[in-house]
C-alpha cells in the first residue's frame, strides 16, 4: 500500500507542478465562462434598432403595436407609394415600411414588409406576432363585444409547477428548466474529464513503456500497483482542476452578474414605460409579467428546488467512479500497444458507450423517468453521464443507491481485467495484439 502511495504521490505532484495544468486551471474557467457570456452579450449589443413606419389601411392597428427595445412603430398616413420612396431615400427618417392592407383580418398572410437593410428574424418574429395579437382582439371584440381588458383577461399565463412524489409520499416543487441545463453542465465536465485525463494515463503508460522506464519500476513495484497509482494519482489531478474551476467560475459569474444586474434592471424599467406609454390601457398582468423584482425572486424560487448538496455528492462521485472506471481501461490499452496511433481499435469499443451517453442525454432530459433514462442509469458504462442528467429532476433513493453499486462492482472488475492485460501487455514490445490475444492474456493465469 506504501508503494501505490508513492506512485499516486508522484504522479500527482508531476502534473500539478507543469506549467500547462497551471495555465488551464486558470484559464478553463475563463474560456467556458467566455462561451456562454460572450455570445449572450454579442446577442445584447447587436442591436437591431428599427423605425419602422407603418400604412394601416384598416385603422385598426393605430397605436395597438406595442414598441420594444428595438423596434418603434409609427403612424404615417400617406400612401404606400409614398413611404417607399422616402423609404430609399438616405435621409430618410424610417428603417423600414410595414405594410397592412384592408384584407389582412381574413388573409393576414397579406401583410408586407419593405426594408433597405434587413430586420432580424426575431425583429420580424415579434411584428409577426403583435399583428395577430391585434387580429385576434378584433375578431374577439366583434364576435363577443367585448372591451380591449376583456379581451387582455382572456389570455392568462399559465404554467404548470412541477411536482416529485418520492418514495415516502412527500412532495417537492421541480423547475425543469433549471434541472436541464445543470444535469447536462454536470455530465458533460464528467465527459470531458474523463476522456481527457483517461488518455493522460494511456499516454503516460506508452510513454513509460516505449522509453523502457517501466522495466526499471516493475523490479520493484508490482505492475498492478503501479496501474492503481497512476490511475488514483491522475484522478486526484482531474478532481483538484475540477475543484479550482469551479471556485474559479462561481467567481467570474458573481462578478458578471454584479456588473450586468444593475443594466438589466434598468432594460427592464425601460420597457414597462415604453409598454405604458405606447398603450395606456395596458393592464398591471403584463406589466407585473416585465418586473425585475418578480424574474429575479423566480429565479430564486427555481433555485430552491433543486437539492444541491445531493447534487453535488452525486457529482462527486460519478465523476471519480466513471473516470475509475474508463481509466483503468485507459491504462490497459496504454500497456497492449506501442504507440499512440496502435491504439484506435482498441479505443473505439471502449468509448462508444460513453459518447452515446452524450447523445441520448437529450433525450433523457426530455423524460427523465423513462425506460431510456431508468436502464442508461444504472448501466455502469453509461451511468456517470445519465444518471447525472437525471439526479436535478429528482430520481428515487434506490436506483442512485443501485446505479453507485453497479458502478463499484463493475470499476473493481474492470480494474482486475485491466490488471491482467496490464501485466502482460507492459512489457510487450514490438507486436500488434489483437482481441483475440488479449482476450487470452485475461483468461492466463499469472
Amino acid at each position: 500500500m506504501n508503494k501505490i502511495n508513492l506512485i499516486i504521490q508522484r504522479e500527482y505532484l508531476t502534473r500539478v507542478k507543469k506549467k500547462s495544468f497551471i495555465i488551464m486551471s486558470f484559464v478553463g474557467p475563463l474560456l467556458f465562462a467566455a462561451l456562454m457570456i460572450v455570445p449572450a452579450w454579442l446577442a445584447v449589443e447587436d442591436e437591431d434598432n428599427q423605425n419602422i413606419e407603418v400604412i394601416d389601411e384598416t385603422g385598426i392597428f393605430i397605436n395597438q403595436l406595442n414598441n420594444n427595445d428595438e423596434i418603434n412603430f409609427n403612424y404615417e398616413f400617406r400612401s404606400l407609394k409614398d413611404a417607399q420612396e422616402d423609404l430609399f431615400n438616405k435621409d430618410g427618417k424610417y428603417t423600414a415600411v410595414l405594410h397592412i392592407p384592408k384584407v389582412v383580418v381574413t388573409h393576414p398572410k397579406t401583410v408586407q414588409i419593405f426594408y433597405h437593410d434587413k430586420p432580424k428574424g426575431s425583429s420580424i418574429d415579434y411584428m409577426e406576432n403583435q399583428i395577430a395579437k391585434v387580429i385576434e382582439d378584433k375578431k374577439l371584440q366583434d364576435l363577443y363585444n367585448l372591451s380591449y381588458d376583456q379581451v387582455s383577461g382572456l389570455r392568462p399565463k399559465v404554467s404548470i409547477v412541477a411536482n416529485k412524489v418520492d418514495e415516502t409520499g412527500n412532495t417537492q416543487e421541480k423547475s425543469d428548466g433549471l434541472a436541464k441545463a445543470l444535469g447536462l453542465i454536470l455530465a458533460f465536465i464528467i465527459y470531458f474529464f474523463i476522456f481527457l485525463f483517461g488518455m493522460q494515463v494511456m499516454r503516460g503508460v506508452i510513454e513509460e513503456k516505449t522509453s523502457r522506464i517501466i522495466e526499471v519500476i516493475i523490479s520493484s513495484v508490482k505492475p498492478f500497483e503501479l496501474m492503481m497509482g497512476k490511475i488514483v494519482g491522475v484522478a486526484l489531478v482531474a478532481l483538484t482542476q475540477v475543484g479550482l474551476w469551479v471556485v474559479l467560475s462561481s467567481v467570474i459569474y458573481t462578478g458578471v452578474g454584479s456588473i450586468f444586474g444593475d443594466e438589466l434592471a434598468a432594460n427592464q424599467k425601460n420597457q414597462i414605460e415604453q409598454l405604458e406609454n405606447s398603450n395606456p390601457t395596458i393592464n398591471a398582468e403584463v406589466l407585473a409579467a416585465t418586473d425585475t423584482g418578480g424574474f429575479v425572486t423566480e429565479i430564486k424560487s427555481k433555485m430552491e428546488t433543486i437539492n444541491f448538496p445531493l447534487v453535488i455528492g452525486c457529482f462527486i462521485f460519478f465523476f471519480l467512479g466513471g473516470y475509475l472506471l474508463y481509466g483503468s481501461l485507459f491504462a490497459a490499452v496504454g500497456a497492449a500497444v506501442d504507440n499512440e496511433t496502435d491504439t484506435q481499435q482498441f479505443m473505439l469499443p471502449i468509448t462508444i458507450p460513453l459518447i452515446l451517453s452524450i447523445v441520448v442525454a437529450q433525450l433523457v432530459m426530455d423524460n427523465p423517468d423513462g425506460q431510456l433514462a431508468f436502464w442508461g442509469s444504472l448501466f455502469p458504462f453509461t451511468s456517470p453521464i445519465i444518471m447525472m442528467v437525471r439526479i436535478p429532476f429528482g430520481v428515487d433513493t434506490w436506483q442512485v443507491v443501485l446505479s453507485m453499486v453497479l458502478l463499484i462492482i463493475t470499476f473493481i472488475g474492470s480494474t482486475w481485467m485491466a490488471g491482467k492485460i496490464y501485466r502482460i501487455g507492459i512489457l510487450m514490445y514490438g507486436k500488434k495484439p489483437s482481441f483475440k490475444e488479449i482476450g487470452k492474456w485475461i483468461i492466463t493465469k499469472t
